[in-house]
């Protein structure tokens, strides 16, 4: 984690020891699976384990339940896709991706978009984020972008925090489709356009990568996320 996790060492002590105790954690209940010629080592085992358990400090955790194995490629893998065109009209196709979420049993990653993620902290686009963004997003049986919030709150409560992250979530993703449109600079990857799922994956990415541009330009998408990761990025030390 010290060689290859930048936010590591940005992190309090006691966020730091919690952090080694999760990723031992993960470490002992997941699979690691190397495809397409990859070794795998300790070394791409822990760079995984320790940004995907970035998301789970000072929150219950049961460690994403639904998740089995991590499958690892060198570089980008392709995936089978089907579109409608149609008049009953279907074309399948393969695409080139540098990562996937399943909803059930596993997240497929590309070692070199990893390291790359790892190499280039502050620019918004982290791969192990994104994806465990989407198994964050998948516990409530939902690729929605709304995640379980408020566990173990009294019904009030809930949804009080549900209300508060649809109106909020909605109408930066609009926000965002918009940007988009007018081809306009944003702190956010266009790629959360996509639908809302999309958007809380990059969403996060920029959280823990961008927080202090995102403090600035979307604070209350801030706000919500730091209330739902529990953690304040835009307040940890610059080493």
């Amino acid at each position: 984690m010290e060689a290859h996790c930048p936010f590591y060492h940005r992190l309090p002590e006691a966020d730091q020891r919690e952090l080694q105790g999760h990723v031992q954690v993960f470490l002992a209940e997941k699979s690691f699976e190397g495809c397409g010629g990859l070794i795998m080592t300790d070394e791409i085992r822990v760079c995984i384990a320790a940004q995907a358990c970035l998301l789970l400090l000072h929150r219950n955790t049961d460690y994403y339940p639904e998740l089995r194995s991590i499958v690892v490629y060198p570089s980008s893998f392709l995936v089978k896709t089907t579109r409608h065109l149609g008049s009953g009209v279907l074309e399948e196709s393969h695409q080139a991706r540098l990562g996937e979420a399943w909803q059930q049993g596993a997240v497929v990653l590309a070692w070199d978009a990893v390291c790359q993620g790892t190499a280039q902290p502050d620019d918004g686009r982290n791969v192990v984020f994104h994806e465990f963004a989407h198994q964050l997003d998948f516990e409530d049986g939902r690729a929605d972008g709304a995640p379980v919030l408020g566990r173990g709150d009294a019904w009030s409560a809930q949804k009080s925090r549900y209300a508060a992250w649809a109106r909020v979530l909605s109408a930066e993703f609009e926000r965002l489709r918009a940007e988009v449109l007018a081809g306009k600079n944003a702190v956010l990857d266009g790629y959360g356009a996509t639908d809302p799922a999309e958007f809380f994956a990059v969403a996060t990415e920029s959280f823990f990568e961008r927080p202090l541009e995102m403090r600035e330009k979307h604070p209350d998408l801030y706000e919500e996320l730091k209330q739902y990761y529990r953690q304040d990025p835009a307040q940890w030390p610059i080493r």
